[in-house]
């Protein structure tokens, strides 16, 4: 038996392992062309904010005040707010950061409940970043 020649000999290597690279080069291309056809990095790009409401309810007006306490800064156009019966345009030009008064209206009705809403630029997600209800 020539033992030698077996730990030398090579020569199926060379396609074994060209076979097997051209099969992972080939998945790996089918998975990125596949990733931008179907648009899966899109809706990434576009998670909601962070963001925590104060809302704070005078019964004598009765009014409502939303304020922005802590988190990211918000494109106020992306913000709205739905109440139970009524919807409420967010006050404000510019990014609406912590301390910053979103909505602060009357005329709100006893048990409603005021969801802050956010809305991504492309329309294709939307979530619900604060809700409270009203003192009945």
């Amino acid at each position: 038996m020539k033992l030698k020649q077996l730990f030398t000999d090579d020569s199926a290597v060379s396609p074994v392992i060209g076979v097997i690279l051209m099969v992972a080069i080939t998945v790996i291309l089918a998975a990125v062309i596949g990733s931008f056809v179907l648009n899966l990095g899109g809706s990434l790009q576009q998670s909601a904010p962070q963001a925590n409401f104060d809302f704070e309810y005078n019964e004598s007006g009765p009014t409502v005040t939303i304020t922005h306490t802590s988190g990211d800064t918000i494109d106020p156009a992306r913000l709205s707010v739905n109440g139970t019966s009524n919807s409420y345009a967010v006050s404000g030009s510019n990014d609406i950061g912590a301390g910053d008064v979103i909505i602060d209206s009357n005329n709100y009705t006893a048990g409603e409940t005021f969801r802050v809403v956010w809305e991504s630029e492309n329309g294709e997600n939307s979530a619900t970043l604060s809700q409270s209800t009203a003192p009945s």
